[in-house]
């Protein structure tokens, strides 16, 4: 199929015709060509096909939460067109073989490309190294590495790690969580409140420590480490500094984390309870300032679908985690760019180029729009006003923190590949 895009505004701000043929952009301009499908896009924002670092899709082991068919779908109405699919699944990603069956149920679901995320250690253990170079070698071609959802906290291994995975260009993304600091109950953000609420405290030094040990681990080694879901004003400056040092560091944040407070665990809604927590207000400002001046490299959505059964508990027992890929671009458009933070080139960079540099993927994803670049596009209505409904959500799940809240921006149609797999705001 020809699909002739009609007056986008692309990221730069200059307004063209876009012509995709064959799964790339074919021309640019005043286009007169013919093509099979006409969009208008008078007014809307036309972006490189968003990438998310940090999605967890649950399959296998979890299919009751999200499967990667669902996953993909949600990915896809939420303009991605490239995910991360994390290792903390049943059995865990640790495996050549394991790898491989999630890029393959990836492709059989044909939305998005899913691209496998290895686990660090064995069973996410902590304690033996995965099979890193194995799943480097896969058909999968693994290029980053996680025990996401535990912080690899020995030293020892962490350095290994790094070693191991500097040989293929790879990354090891670090979920910073000192278990000494904060432990598996820590739930709520150290301080007035969690002494209030009687819920275990999770204080920001616990992320601290280990993003300063593996900044100084990757300058040892000269290799690549990734801090996944930064969360506190603390870790900002310690990556501000590592960058100005050359240590070769980059980092992710959240929607949730750009935009939701503590203050909202008062009402002891387990929805609102993530890893790491929702941090305060001063935080939050320090996390936005530094997406807008590039400390912060990406936004990640760490979406994590939990079944009813697994999130439906008093806070303290209930599942980790929140639903994030249908609504990452509204919430940054309504926290970033309303705020003139960032401006749509910005978007592109933190949403599409940057992720997918950083796994690796940018020689599909994350790429100019430019004439003969893969047709991985977006098209987003920036003005639009949208109130979340968790019941409209393509995800398995409902653990939505948007419900019942207006943001502004809407994915109107999503092409992997110069094929539609989102038109009109719904799958295609």
């Amino acid at each position: 199929m020809s699909i002739l895009i009609k007056g986008a505004t692309l990221p730069d701000g200059t307004t063209t015709d876009v012509l995709v043929e064959d799964g790339t952009v074919a021309e640019l301009g005043s286009v007169k060509t013919k093509a099979d499908r006409t969009i208008d896009a008078d007014g809307l924002r036309l972006l490189p096909g968003l990438v998310d670092l940090h999605t967890h899709l649950r399959e296998p082991g979890r299919e009751d939460a999200e499967t990667v068919l669902t996953g993909s779908r949600a990915a896809a109405v939420g303009g991605y067109t490239a995910v991360l699919a994390m290792a903390n699944t049943n059995p865990v990603t640790d495996t050549a073989e394991a790898a491989e069956r999630v890029y393959d149920l990836g492709r059989q679901a044909g939305l998005v490309d899913v691209q496998p995320v290895g686990a660090v250690t064995k069973a996410l253990a902590g304690e033996e190294l995965a099979e890193l170079g194995l799943m480097a070698r896969s058909r999968a071609k693994v290029r980053v590495f996680s025990d996401d959802g535990r912080c690899v906290h020995d030293p020892r291994v962490m350095r290994r790690a790094l070693e191991y995975v500097k040989a293929f260009g790879g990354v090891v993304s670090q979920h910073s969580q000192d278990p000494s600091l904060a432990g598996p109950t820590a739930c709520c953000h150290e301080g007035e409140l969690s002494g209030r609420l009687g819920l275990p405290g999770w204080p920001g030094v616990a992320e601290e420590v280990i993003v300063a040990r593996d900044v100084m681990l990757a300058r040892h080694t000269g290799s690549r480490v990734h801090v996944a879901h930064v969360s506190t004003a603390g870790s900002v400056e310690v990556i501000r500094w590592a960058k100005a040092q050359g240590i070769d560091v980059t980092a992710e944040v959240t929607p949730h984390h750009l935009l939701l407070t503590t203050d909202l665990l008062t009402g002891y809604d387990p929805t609102f309870k993530v890893n790491p927590p929702l941090r305060p207000d001063e935080d939050v400002q320090a996390l936005r300032e530094a997406l807008a001046d590039g400390t912060i490299d990406a936004v990640a959505t760490d979406h994590a679908p939990h079944a009813r059964h697994d999130k439906e508990h008093a806070f303290v027992d209930a599942a980790f985690g929140m639903l994030g890929l249908e609504t990452a671009l509204p919430v940054i458009t309504t926290v970033m760019v309303e705020s003139g933070l960032l401006d749509w080139a910005g978007v592109a960079r933190v949403m599409s180029a940057n992720p997918a540099r950083i796994a690796g993927l940018d020689d599909a994803h994350g790429r100019p729009i430019a004439v003969g670049e893969p047709a991985n596009l977006t098209l987003v209505d920036p003005a639009a006003k949208v109130v979340v409904d968790r019941a409209a959500s393509v995800s398995l799940s409902r653990n939505n923190p948007w419900h019942d809240r207006k943001l502004t921006g809407r994915v109107l149609a999503t092409l992997l590949r110069g094929t539609p797999t989102v038109l009109e705001g719904a799958l295609a």
